[in-house]
């Protein structure tokens, strides 16, 4: 398979040598430097493409692919409040597109598990309150983590008694007004070289119940995104990660 690889920082490389140790080709390598390259043209060259960029390139990035129909893996966010927008174009030109916040099959899992507590403990919210903690490295810019809030949100459609997710750090955790009953906190924490931390935390006076993910490195998020480059060409439409991952339980 030809894959193009838009952004080449770290994430970049590393897909880079999952998909050659996979026998795919990269026939297109995209980074601040040669962006005259990406091109409609180009992109037709490749099976699919792979996106890893930054918040500020992804949105042009991603409809150029659209245009050439060049199936194409997003694993940048802070885009997601175009979401519509960018789904409606994709079907409009019969294109394929699958987004996420995470990619990794341990990741997803742990999605799908979370969401299964909160149905479940939702059953219990006078006895048990709900709260998150994400650790990242000291490099991570944005706050809380894109698949936190995947988690988060996913709380929120099953824990009625929660309205909406806050972000706490550093720079507001003595904010008294985050702290409300119906405020989902997410305790953000961002130390060393931390690939990534994320757990959901239900407390009551007699016990806890913690669910935690640990990713050791980047390596899973960067298999999982070849995984889905594998299996989103020959078909059409938007796609989340998560439709991918459809475990049946």
């Amino acid at each position: 398979m030809k894959i193009a690889l838009l952004g080449y920082g770290k994430m970049g490389k590393m897909i880079e040598g999952i998909a050659l140790d996979r026998n795919h080709e990269i026939v297109l390598k995209i980074d601040e430097n040669n962006t005259h390259e990406l091109t409609i043209e180009n992109l037709r060259k490749a099976d699919v493409a792979i996106e890893f960029s930054t918040p500020h390139t992804v949105l042009d990035n991603i409809y150029k692919c659209i245009e050439s129909k060049t199936p194409l893996v997003v694993g940048t966010t802070g885009w997601y409040g175009h979401l519509q927008q960018v789904k409606d174009a994709c079907v409009e030109a019969n294109s394929s597109v699958m987004y996420g916040s995470n990619f990794s099959v341990g990741v997803n899992i742990f999605f799908q598990i979370s969401k299964m507590a909160a149905k479940m403990m939702n059953n219990f919210s006078d006895q048990y309150d709900v709260c998150m903690e994400e650790i990242h490295h000291i490099h991570k810019l944005d706050s809380p983590s894109g698949t936190a809030i995947t988690i988060a949100e996913d709380i929120l459609e099953e824990f009625k008694e929660k309205r909406q997710w806050v972000d706490v750090n550093a720079e507001n955790s003595d904010d008294v007004t985050l702290h409300k009953p119906e405020n989902l906190i997410i305790n953000s924490f961002r130390e060393g070289e931390v690939p990534g931390t994320h757990v959901v935390l239900y407390d009551s006076d007699v016990d806890r119940i913690e669910l935690k993910h640990v990713a050791h490195g980047r390596q899973g998020f960067a298999l999982g995104a070849v995984l889905a480059a594998e299996w989103l060409p020959g078909k059409a439409g938007f796609y989340s990660v998560k439709e991918m991952y459809d475990f049946k339980v």
